[in-house]
């Protein structure tokens, strides 16, 4: 045991002769008036390297079985990071899968992750689509197997954790670096917060409708409770899936669905986990006649939200000051063409 702890003060001595240059920690930026970020940078630093690194992976579609999906097929960068093409996430070998892909934006304050709760943290989300078999369908240990004989993946892994060994670990921590990044809060409305520009007197009333009627799932700043609620939908005859219930096999759950932010939501269509509703209009008719009651319903949405046609414009016009195109266009959120 003694020799053993020898070598390796040895070995660290050697590596500190060696001057290697450590990673570029860096802070996540964000309005110093939102909440803190429950994602505890204290344990998982952000690195320059390790966000290039995330990048890459999500953009990669060596993550994949066949090597044709990537990240980034379900998750398109001009569209909140989410896919507008169709209902459904598709997956390999033209595979369809369960849900409706959610947008990525504002995941350091994010809780749990995935419609139904599935995934506790960030770190392991990924892990959820890369082995499931209508999305990714690979193995873990492939993929690293995979990674390990890559040309360029074991220096990048080297400069980003200290090793040219691969781990599934690594792997996972780098895309929720790269993850981490993707922060919206630039829209029109957050200028407005901020007083640099002036709602129009139709934003200024959809506003306020919003808060009469919306703000209390969907939480100013980052527009969601991060809470799991039944919003009145009707049961998928076709998927069965009832959501929250299924992790927790708790009765109550059934139908329960995350809360989605509503940030950037006039490019993140279609809406709901199984994408139901193809326009912002849909929704609030939904919620006007279509809301299904039960004992487990949003309280807020016992008896519908009562809207005329000119206050569902007004709504709509409000949400709209929620798109941030800083964040839809930020080139270092795109392909990497390095």
């Amino acid at each position: 045991m003694r020799s053993r702890a020898v070598l390796l003060i040895c070995a660290i001595a050697l590596l500190l002769a060696m001057d290697y240059p450590l990673p570029e920690q860096v802070e996540l930026e964000y309005p110093k008036d939102w909440p803190t970020p429950t994602y505890d940078f204290n344990k998982s630093p952000l690195t320059v390297e390790g966000i290039a690194l995330g990048r890459k992976l999500f953009y990669d579609p060596i993550l994949s079985a066949d090597s044709t999906i990537s990240c980034s097929n379900c998750h398109l960068v001009y569209t909140a990071f989410t896919h507008v093409d169709h209902d459904l996430s598709h997956g390999i070998r033209d595979s369809i899968g369960t849900r409706n892909s959610p947008a990525l934006m504002n995941l350091a304050w994010g809780t749990s992750f995935m419609w139904d709760g599935a995934v506790n943290h960030l770190d392991m989300q990924a892990l959820a689509p890369i082995t499931h078999p209508a999305e990714m369908g690979e193995d873990l240990k492939h993929v690293i197997q995979k990674l390990q004989r890559s040309e360029v993946y074991p220096s990048l892994f080297n400069l980003a954790f200290g090793s040219n060994e691969i781990t599934g670990e690594h792997l996972l921590k780098a895309i929720a670096q790269f993850e981490l990044t993707l922060v919206s809060a630039n829209s029109r409305y957050d200028q407005y917060k901020r007083g640099e520009v002036e709602f129009t007197e139709k934003e200024s009333r959809g506003y306020e409708l919003f808060k009469q009627n919306c703000a209390s799932c969907h939480t100013e700043p980052l527009f969601t409770n991060g809470e799991f609620e039944n919003s009145g939908l009707s049961l998928d005859s076709t998927l069965n899936d009832y959501g929250r219930m299924l992790i927790t096999n708790d009765i109550y759950d059934s139908l329960k669905f995350k809360v989605p932010t509503l940030r950037n939501i006039e490019f993140s269509y279609p809406y709901m986990h199984d994408g139901r509703f193809k326009s912002i209009r849909q929704v609030l008719d939904h919620y006007e006649r279509g809301v299904v009651d039960s004992k487990n319903l949003a309280p807020e949405l016992k008896g519908g939200i009562q809207l005329s046609g000119n206050e569902k414009v007004d709504l709509t016009t409000f949400m709209l000051t929620l798109t941030d195109k800083e964040f839809l266009f930020n080139p270092n959120h795109a392909f990497p063409r390095n």
